[in-house]
């Protein structure tokens, strides 16, 4: 399994952003823009809360079972790299979403701010980019805990030492 990379993250929200924008404003433009759900930052907190919340368990849990604890329940290598497959796909979806939702926003308040019906929708499109970069957050740190420690020996043919 390959390692997140911020860069494709950020990527990947910086197109989704422009592309968002440009979308608001053809829309906008050709008649009225649907609006931001007020879930979208809730389902997004719940999310970063529910990866969270796996990172720190396992975390702990490793430790445990690293320090020999005893009666301690182990981590289970499949579990862990469901653990680490669910949080990498969390924090794409979450970047895609954040950039969807930045440009929204970003628009909304460039464009008639005044009215307020459109400060509120680019008050939930800022908490929505927020609620996404905490998955990100909590998806990189779940993928950190779960990392191997890297083997001394994959250089070498045959794992021996020279």
């Amino acid at each position: 399994m390959n390692q997140l990379r911020v860069r494709t993250l950020a990527a990947l929200f910086v197109v989704a952003g422009v592309l968002s924008w440009g979308g608001a404003r053809l829309w906008d433009s050709l008649g009225s823009l649907p609006g931001v759900p007020v879930a979208a930052p809730v389902v997004l907190g719940a999310i970063a809360a529910v990866l969270l919340a796996t990172a720190l368990s396992l975390r702990s849990r490793l430790k445990a079972q690293r320090d020999r604890v005893p009666g301690v329940k182990g981590v289970e290598p499949m579990m862990a790299a469901r653990a680490v497959l669910f949080g990498q796909a969390s924090a794409l979806v979450a970047a895609l979403v954040s950039g969807l939702y930045g440009g929204t926003g970003l628009f909304l308040i460039t464009e008639r701010a005044d009215v307020p019906a459109r400060a509120t929708q680019a008050l939930y499109a800022g908490l929505s980019v927020v609620a996404g970069i905490a998955v990100i957050a909590a998806a990189l740190l779940l993928e950190r805990i779960c990392r191997l420690p890297d083997d001394e020996d994959d250089n070498t043919p045959g794992g021996a030492r020279s």
